[in-house]
Parts: C-alpha cells; structure tokens; sequence
C-alpha cells in the first residue's frame, strides 16, 4: 500500500494510525517508528466502597475484589494501589479541585491552584497532534474539575460526545476555518505588541527584575509557537473514521450509557492520534443512575450508614463504572500498533478524590494504573496511615510520556514499586 494513496499533498497530511499494510515499507528502513506515549486521566468523584475494590492480598498473587472481576479481560496489564493520597488534602468532595494537581490545602479560603499533570503534559508534548488535549466530562460540575492550566484556571470539560465528535473529526466550513485563522492572527498580534512593550520595559530594569521579564518572555515564546501549530493544524485535513457520530443521551439517570460514550471518543481520539492527552471527569454524584434494584441518587447512598441495602445499591452503581472502564481498557488493547497494542502505549489512570463517600476521607484512595511503559500484575499496598504521596505516581506517569521531570507538586521521587517495562 502506497502512502500516496493517504497523502495527497504537503498541506493535507492526515495522523494515520499503525497500519499492518504499511508495515513492509517502513520496514525497508532502519527500523519501524516507535509508537507515541499517551496518557489519560479518570477520576469518579464518589469515592469506592473499600472491600469491594482493594485486594485482600498485596503483591502478584492478589485475587481480584468483586469491582477488579471486572477487568479480567486485561489482567496483567494493571496495578492496583492503596496508601495513596495527597498531603494537607481534606475537605471531602472539595479535594476534587487538586486530585490532579496535589496543590496544598484545597478547602482554604485562599486556595490557589497549580498546573496538572495533564496540562504539564501537554505544554511539552502538545504540540506533536491537532489537539494538545481533550478534557471530557460527564453529568457536569461538582465542586471541582480535573484539568488546571498553569495559572491555577480550571478548563471546562466537554460533555457532549457528539461534539467532541465534530471536533475530532467532522471538517471545518471555509467561514469556521477563516474564523478559526483570524482568532489565531488575532492571538499573535497581541503577543507581538505585549513583545515589544516588554522590550522596550527591560531597557529601565534592574538585573532582578530582567531576569523575572526574561522568564514571562520565554512564556510568550512558547505561547507564540504553539499559535504557529495551531495555524498549520489548522490547515490539514482531519482524519477520517468509519464510525458515525454518536448521538448524545440527554436523561442523565442513563450516567453508564453516558460514561461509555465518552470512553468511546477518548479511544477514537487516541486511536486517531488527535491527541495524546485525556482527562475524563465522571460525577454521578447527584444522580439517580438507571440500575435494576438501584432506587435513590449516587449521593444518598454514599452516605449509607453501614445499612445493607444501600452499601448494595451503591456496590452496583460503582461496579456498573468499573465495568465500563474494563470495556475501555480491551478497547485500547484491541488496537495493534505494530508488536504493541494502544494500551501498552497509553498510561490510564482511574481513581477518586475520596475513599470513602459516607466519611468525606480523602486518604487510601483507591488508584487504578493500567497500561504504559510499566511492569504490572500487582497489588501495591503502602503505609495506610502515612500516606505515600499520589504525585510520586504522577512523576512515573509523566517519566512514561517521555517528560523530563523527578519531581511534581508533593511528591518525593517516582513511585515505589512501580518498575518501567
């Protein structure tokens, strides 16, 4: 199969995923391209029911709770974690505003907060596909949301699959690609007259001063290169797919329908190389998910009381998103990049801000890593009352996204335990 046959110009290049057909002519070169490293993020804001997701064993030879059944089909492609959590983090359902950030003190009247994980991601790495990031959510807002810009400013999430599918890829008109192109043209003027004005300012500054304009002009530098992508993205055809556009489900009492859309676009996202960055925000909280033998809101049940039938009502509400999260995992798995499969090539993370709902406690959160560049098959259990900083975890996942850093918000190093493949 010729390239040319995909390629029709310089200016219409479209982001193929690994294709066998394609396989025998790369491999004419030195060698085959390595696959990229993607990352995606998941959190449920509901905490989980302890017993019915943490192992009873550490170590390998763990036998899976009633919740971890559910991911069967990818046994030996995850790790299961307890003793995780942020320092000076509580507050119960407010924690929501730093599960990605592990920034300080979260329910203070001063809070601010700092860049996540994704974001710091995606300032490094977002430049390589059309979308530097998607952040994606399902039944809104809470008290919080996943993805921070460096500016401590939360970034919406996207709740209609159906858009998200139109921006992945149903084509621009020529008055949206020519709106698109002004804002862009528009963006870099500014920056170019807030340039020169910082120029001319440096002239009367002292050193320390200097040096702190130096600072904000390389961020301005950046911000300017990553307009230049915009632009030339923007000229490119979108990449093309057999499946059809979904069609949003507006009763939020089907929140697992919902949920699996959303799985949907993100695997369709990755598997298309649009992005490499995904935050998924999942907030049942307030809802009455539509479950045989499930008859009060999410909400309600987390506080449960210990009464029997609520602790069962909210086991089938939570086992219901740990389904949904093992259909995505064998989605990733079922897609070949050539000797690997899309999960060995992505980092999922799967967790919540709290542990337990009836208590509001945010400590021993329940933490899923399944996928990327790591050794799996394990149960990983740390100290249950000193906590093993989560951005420790953060620092190995970004390290798997090929970002240079040791060190990230609270943490004290890479995660203990958690080996590179």
């Amino acid at each position: 199969m010729n390239r040319r046959q995909f390629l029709r110009s310089g200016s219409a290049v479209l982001a193929l995923p690994f294709l066998e057909a394609l396989a025998p002519r790369i491999a004419r070169g030195a060698s085959a391209p390595t696959p990229p490293k993607r990352m995606v993020c998941i959190m449920t804001n509901t905490g989980m029911i302890a017993e019915n997701f943490f192992p009873k064993q550490a170590g390998k030879a763990f036998e899976p709770s009633r919740y971890l059944a559910h991911l069967e089909a990818v046994r030996g492609r995850y790790s299961v974690m307890n003793g995780l959590s942020h320092p000076d983090n509580s507050g119960g359902h407010v924690v929501e505003k730093s599960f990605l950030t592990g920034a300080r003190f979260p329910s203070s009247a001063v809070f601010k907060n700092s860049i996540s994980i994704d974001q710091l991601a995606a300032e490094s790495l977002g430049h390589h596909t059309r979308f530097p990031f998607l952040a994606l959510g399902v039944n809104g807002q809470h008290d919080g949301l996943l993805s921070v810009s460096r500016d401590g400013v939360f970034i919406p999430p996207e709740l209609s699959p159906a858009k998200v599918y139109q921006r992945l890829f149903t084509p621009d008109t020529a008055a949206e690609s020519e709106q698109r192109m002004r804002e862009i043209g528009q963006r870099v003027s500014t920056l170019d007259f807030v340039n020169e004005k910082a120029q001319r300012l440096s002239r009367n500054l002292g050193a320390e001063d200097r040096a702190r304009l130096d600072q904000y002009l390389t961020s301005v530098r950046e911000l300017e290169q990553r307009l230049e992508q915009a632009r030339v993205w923007q000229q490119r055809e979108k990449p093309r797919v057999a499946v059809p556009q979904p069609q949003d489900i507006l009763d939020n009492t089907q929140d697992v329908d919902r949920a699996r859309l959303m799985y949907d676009m993100t695997l369709l996202a990755l598997q298309s190389d649009s992005t490499r960055i995904v935050t998924l925000y999942l907030n049942p909280l307030e809802v009455l998910v539509k479950l045989p033998g499930v008859s009060d809101r999410t909400h309600t049940l987390t506080h449960h009381g210990n009464e029997p039938e609520k602790l069962e009502q909210l086991a089938k509400v939570e086992e219901a998103g740990l389904k949904n999260l093992g259909r995505f995992l064998a989605g990733l798995v079922a897609v070949n990049e050539g000797g690997s499969s899309l999960l060995d090539d992505t980092a999922v993370l799967f967790g919540s801000n709290m542990s337990n709902g009836s208590n509001h406690s945010n400590v021993n959160l329940p933490i899923i890593l399944a996928g990327g560049s790591f050794k799996h098959g394990q149960h990983l259990q740390f100290d249950l009352k000193n906590n093993t900083p989560l951005c420790n975890l953060f620092v190995s996942m970004l390290q798997h996204m090929g970002v240079e850093r040791d060190a990230f918000s609270t943490s004290t190093g890479t995660l203990t335990g958690l080996e590179m493949a």
